[in-house]
């Protein structure tokens, strides 16, 4: 008699074993240096082998590679939803964003000269897809889209204004999102 082989079992194990190891790259990504981000580290993490890690993943550089995509789509999801024109909901969008992801953008922000390239390389896209963002979001509302009026928009939305409200000061989420409607209602009146 032969026995059929059920792929579907296996190739269940084999996803859940690819998302405990970008879970764990994840944690380790959001939670302290890049250089801390090891194989080993990420397969401790994961409760595997490095062996399983390098199997799934290829390398260090493909779990890095993997979390990006996790979360540029979460990005995506969290920022790319709001109407152009719609300056509420997109501070109220900003501010989800902010909550969910802002420790670990602030993490990799602390890097941004530490050499690391992976770092490096996500704040300059970060930085390019806020600024995208804030003309997409504000653009109809600006008679002239100038260099300085994106810019202060940029600064009025900018992740360090969160920290320095939310976390910094201890503000609410709601105060935090009042402030910078204020400041964004502020940059569009004078515009």
């Amino acid at each position: 008699m032969v026995r059929s082989y059920d792929m579907t079992s296996r190739s269940a194990a084999a996803e859940r074993t690819f998302e405990r190891i970008v879970d764990a790259t994840e944690s380790l990504v959001a939670g302290g240096p890049m250089s801390e981000v090891t194989l080993a580290s990420i397969a401790e993490g994961a409760g595997v082998t490095v062996q399983t890690v390098l199997r799934h993943m290829g390398s260090r550089d493909g779990c890095i590679e993997a979390v990006g995509q996790r979360v540029g789509a979460r990005v995506a999801q969290q920022r790319g939803h709001t109407a152009p024109g719609d300056a509420p909901a997109a501070v109220r969008e900003l501010m989800a964003h902010y909550e969910a992801e802002g420790r670990l953008v602030l993490n990799l922000l602390a890097q941004e000269h530490s050499g690391d390239e992976v770092a490096g390389r996500a704040v300059v896209e970060g930085r390019a897809f806020h600024r995208a963002w804030v003309r997409r979001c504000f653009g109809p509302m600006m008679p002239v889209a100038d260099r300085q009026t994106v810019d202060a928009l940029v600064a009025a939305t900018d992740i360090y204004l969160w920290k320095l409200l939310r976390l910094d000061l201890g503000r609410s989420s709601g105060a935090t999102e009042a402030v910078i409607a204020r400041l964004v209602g502020a940059v569009l009146e004078e515009s």
